[in-house]
């Protein structure tokens, strides 16, 4: 029997303090290094690959997987074999392959059965909502034209040419109103170049995926904590975008926690602007801190932030000073930008799960669970330029990340079926909803309870 309200509350208060468990799935330890050290991306799979039970492989479900010979040959790339051994890829797995053939090459290279059990709730049966609808989705993908891909194509693309020459009219003018014009457009594309190269990091190794890294950021970063970390276990425990930002923003609902997570907002206007910087600087001490850290996870693209900078010099005319002081104040402004957008994008509201709230079923849908903990915005759906620069179609792309953002508008008549038919929690907002919301969510203390839920 589950437990009254008052008692759940003080259930989950103490589980909170213990963190011997996550609080809202119990059944589940506490995350291996969760809370020590930078809490960077290689941490997180060091510390993920202690809980999974892999042994060293690739474990799917319950068995266990040999896929090093299949590395070369991976259609998405090395890359994601590379980054993801030794750890439980199902959620991965199941939401990047859509086609059923998939599993059947999959058992090739089967070993043997784990021999612990899943350390994540999530479940995939077969008449569920998540994998009902990837069989729904699979079949209307056939039918929607390949060309659909170029329209965000168009966008980015558009997007950088717009950032190189602003920036650059940024460093050459001496008008100061044409100046300020060319800063701002400079960094608000640069901002928008992120949020939409965020569609191809997802996706089989692209070009358009380096885009990332003009900011000083790391787009393989990126791959860990947010493909891997958040888009898999959404506002849990091991959502690094909800770690990685404690102990100074607290997301989750906590009873004690320092004085001064209740004026995140304040502090978010402080750190946002320097968060791209910060990362590029947490690279490189991570060279001298982490063994194996620069052969291993440090590459030639690391090296991309910096062509921005020397275009503005090249094409100006100005001073190499001049060009990057102006590059530093578009960057900063950028990664103010970026930030803003990300922490007011979808996950962030009272009415999103987050853990320590009361959960009905501990053992849920992994489909259903991501519709718990994500919200779309009605006024930014109705444009595709929107979608891509503002984390638009959110609720689909959670549940189908390697889809183009211009393919998921097509798939809003299966997916309000199926939600429909499973009475999913599909939530719609406006963007001014979920801005407020964030804020009323930092300084949210007391987990929602099952009575509270709309």
């Amino acid at each position: 029997m589950a437990p009254k309200e008052p008692e759940y509350l003080e259930i989950a208060h103490r589980r909170a303090i213990e963190k011997k468990t996550h609080v809202s799935f119990p059944q589940l330890k506490y995350p291996s290094l969760r809370d020590e050290g930078l809490k960077d991306p290689v941490q997180w799979l060091t510390g993920k690959a202690l809980d999974d039970g892999a042994e060293g492989l690739w474990r799917v479900h319950d068995k266990l997987y040999d896929l090093e010979v299949f590395i070369d040959r991976h259609p998405g790339g090395r890359e994601w074999l590379e980054l993801s051994k030794g750890l439980d890829v199902t959620e991965a797995f199941e939401a990047h392959h859509l086609n059923p053939s998939t599993e059947k090459m999959l058992a090739k290279f089967y070993v043997r059965d784990a021999k612990t059990p899943r350390n994540s709730p999530f479940t995939f049966k077969e008449d569920g909502f998540y994998r009902s609808l990837k069989k729904r989705v699979w079949e209307d993908l056939k039918t929607i034209p390949k060309t659909e891909n170029q329209r965000s194509d168009r966008v980015i693309d558009g997007l950088l040419a717009t950032c190189l020459a602003a920036s650059t009219i940024a460093c050459w003018t001496e008008s100061y109103w044409l100046g300020m014009l060319a800063y701002l457009s400079a960094s608000l594309s640069l901002a928008w170049i992120l949020v939409a190269a965020h569609n191809y990091i997802h996706k089989a190794t692209n070009f358009r995926m380096y885009y990332f890294n003009l900011a000083l950021w790391s787009y393989r970063d990126f791959r860990v904590s947010h493909v891997l970390s958040h888009h898999l276990y959404t506002n849990t425990l091991m959502d690094l975008e909800v770690s990685g930002f404690e102990p100074i923003i607290f997301w989750n609902p906590r009873k004690e926690r320092p004085f001064y997570a209740d004026y995140a907002f304040l502090i978010e206007q402080f750190l946002f602007p320097f968060m791209f910087i910060l990362n590029y600087l947490k690279r490189l001490i991570l060279i001298f801190i982490r063994p194996g850290f620069l052969t291993k996870h440090y590459s030639w693209h690391d090296g991309i932030g910096l062509l921005l900078p020397l275009w503005m010099y090249l094409t100006s005319g100005s001073t190499f000073y001049h060009a990057v002081v102006t590059w530093l104040w578009i960057n900063c402004t950028a990664s103010f930008i970026f930030f803003t957008i990300g922490s007011n994008a979808a996950h962030h509201h009272p009415r999103i799960f987050k853990d320590g709230d009361e959960v009905s079923d501990t053992t849920p849908d992994w489909g259903m669970h991501e519709l718990e903990a994500v919200m779309d915005r009605e006024d930014i759906n109705d444009s595709h330029f929107k979608v891509m620069t503002f984390f638009g179609h959110h609720a689909l792309h959670h549940l189908f990340p390697t889809i183009d953002h211009a393919v998921l508008e097509h798939l809003y008549p299966v997916f309000l079926e199926l939600c429909e038919k499973y009475r999913a929690n599909f939530k719609v907002t406006t963007q001014l909803d979920l801005f407020l919301g964030q804020i009323r969510t930092t300084l949210k203390k007391r987990p929602t309870l099952l009575s509270e839920k709309i």
